[in-house]
């Protein structure tokens, strides 16, 4: 009996409440067994050298009650601190013995980030270094899809034709033909999951007119249909040119956080309200300061009719772009939330930030627990030194640059000078402005976002495909499914451009019922607004999406 008693003793259960949902597990009694290994794993997860711990070891019946409730305080406090990340130890007294500033950006101890200069390069980044000339003119943007835009460049204005297919190995197939007499060439354009294939090819190739199925071949040697449908719909080019260009971006949102002296944990960076002159200056550069009541410009998510979102948000227009910035200080600030869940909400479901630094702590780079981050871009003022020949023309406006990146996110333009300082705001805009839609662009690469937008654009393919299909039959008089009245589907496709989180949603819909127009969002009674997002309140399939979003940046164990 005694035995069966000391067993079921030994069955702990632990119960972890919070944002994150509840866990229910019970420890074995060959686990319980081992009081050092997993009191060795209870520090390893609280991860604080202040915290006391006592083994966990089989209790009488008087003691139960008081040390369970002390297991459940101990590991509700774990889960909160898992996302947080310490200034590493190890690394504090080599930094002190770099000359001048500590660098901007560390590496995490797990690594998985390059950092742009690295760590070895930050004793040549000193402020009094000679500058190397800057040259705005020559920082380019980079192209998403540079087959985009051919469609709407080259085919929409003259003739040309249109076809639909489902290869078995390949997977829908939308062509589309054009004849360029002037220049006695064809110029192809196939689309296919992966991606949009073109060329041209010259007459002379022919000895008749090529076939579907042949022009087909020369662009992808694996297409095997044996024949394809011609589209006959004359709203076609509107739906056509509309799935080309969900790859191109003319709206962008990028985070900014604000770091003050000695701040290292996303809590301390998140929870500040405060914007120092120095700190407002810097939001001048990216941009200005609008109102967001009543704001017809791309909003980003923003709420612009409540106020749920804050009074303010910082906008800009870049080069044709629209830029709307997630200032973590303008976002709301909630009492007692000490992840502010609020302002994360909107920040960690950017893909790039912007991390402003007051003070010399610098800035680890996975800090900010989210799967969506991926890049940051950290700025520091820095101050002539004494006795530096102030003929340089540098001084107190000194604006220092680092960028990081997860490991599998290629490296983009433009290149950082060396030393990474930039004297002129405007310059500072610049190449700020072009670094970070460049970044953005750059981590669709990356494995995550790479894997999203394949899915991405095989829905919208084949959504496409099906639509051109039936309204060509519907135009024929043939038997088809039901579609929507005539007009509904250039309307809504006028839609399908955006973002990439706005593309993925649109996927989503796409997949969970059936298409009535492509990148349509269903109607309600409730006014829709300008980029796409809900109303306050309003639960679409979007807001869904949203809150799945936070649950997963609150909680990096939910993959």
């Amino acid at each position: 009996m005694e035995g069966k008693d000391e067993k079921l003793l030994a069955r702990k259960r632990s119960f972890t409440f919070g944002a994150y949902g509840g866990t229910n597990k019970f420890i074995s009694a060959s686990e319980s067994s081992q009081p050092e290994s997993t009191q060795h794993h209870i520090h390893e997860t609280l991860d604080s050298p202040s915290s006391e711990t006592k083994p966990f070891t089989s209790t009488n019946p008087s003691q139960k009650v008081t040390e369970l409730f002390e297991i459940i305080e101990k590991l509700q406090g774990s889960r909160l601190e898992e996302q947080r990340c310490e200034f590493p130890p190890p690394l504090k007294s080599p930094l002190l013995n770099i000359r001048g500033d500590l660098p901007l950006i560390l590496s995490p101890k797990s690594g998985g980030y390059w950092i742009d200069p690295p760590l070895e390069r930050n004793m040549e980044t000193s402020p009094t270094a000679p500058l190397a000339a800057d040259d705005p003119d020559s920082y380019d943007i980079m192209e998403r899809d540079r087959e985009a835009k051919i469609y709407q460049e080259f085919f929409r204005r003259r003739y040309h034709q249109s076809f639909t297919a489902v290869d078995p190995s390949v997977g829908p197939l939308v062509l589309s033909v054009c004849l360029e007499e002037e220049d006695n060439r064809f110029r192809v354009i196939l689309r296919t999951n992966e991606c949009s294939l073109h060329g041209t090819f010259s007459t002379s190739l022919f000895q008749h007119l090529p076939t579907a199925v042949e022009l087909a071949k020369m662009l992808c040697a694996g297409v095997t249909v044996s024949s394809f449908e011609v589209v006959s719909y004359l709203k076609a080019p509107e739906l056509i040119t509309a799935f080309d260009q969900h790859r191109v971006s003319h709206t962008f949102k990028f985070g900014v956080l604000y770091q003050r002296e000695g701040q290292l944990t996303e809590e301390e960076i998140l929870s500040n309200s405060e914007e120092s002159e120095e700190f407002k200056d810097f939001l001048c550069i990216l941009g200005q300061t609008v109102k967001l009541r009543g704001f017809t410009g791309f909003r980003g998510g923003l709420d612009v009719s409540y106020g749920q979102t804050g009074s303010e948000a910082v906008f800009t227009s870049f080069h044709g772009r629209e830029i709307m910035f997630h200032v973590a200080t303008k976002l709301p600030f909630t009492d007692g939330d000490t992840q502010q869940l609020q302002r994360k909400r909107h920040i960690g479901n950017d893909i790039v930030a912007v991390v402003y630094q007051e003070g010399h702590a610098p800035f680890i780079c996975d800090v900010i627990s989210s799967h969506f981050l991926h890049c940051f871009i950290a700025v520091r003022k820095v101050k002539q030194e004494k006795g530096a020949d102030k003929t340089d023309g540098r001084g107190e406006g000194s604006f220092q640059v680092s960028v990081t990146a997860r490991e599998d996110v290629p490296p983009f333009g433009p290149p950082l000078p060396s030393p990474p300082i930039f004297t002129e705001g405007s310059v500072l805009r610049e190449f700020l402005l072009t670094k970070l839609i460049n970044a953005e662009i750059s981590c669709y690469k990356a494995e995550r976002f790479s894997r999203l937008e394949l899915r991405t654009r095989s829905s919208l393919l084949e959504a496409l495909r099906s639509e051109l299909s039936n309204r060509s039959q519907c135009m024929l008089g043939e038997p088809t499914q039901v579609v929507p009245p005539p007009g509904e589907g250039g309307r809504a496709l006028a839609e399908g451009g955006g973002g990439f989180i706005e593309n993925f949603k649109r996927a989503i819909r796409v997949r969970s019922h059936s298409f009535d127009t492509l990148g349509a969002v269903k109607k309600t009674g409730a006014p829709k607004q300008k980029d796409g997002d809900s109303e306050p309140g309003h639960r679409s399939s979007a807001h869904v999406l949203d809150n799945t979003e936070v649950k997963c940046h609150t909680s990096p164990q939910d993959v």
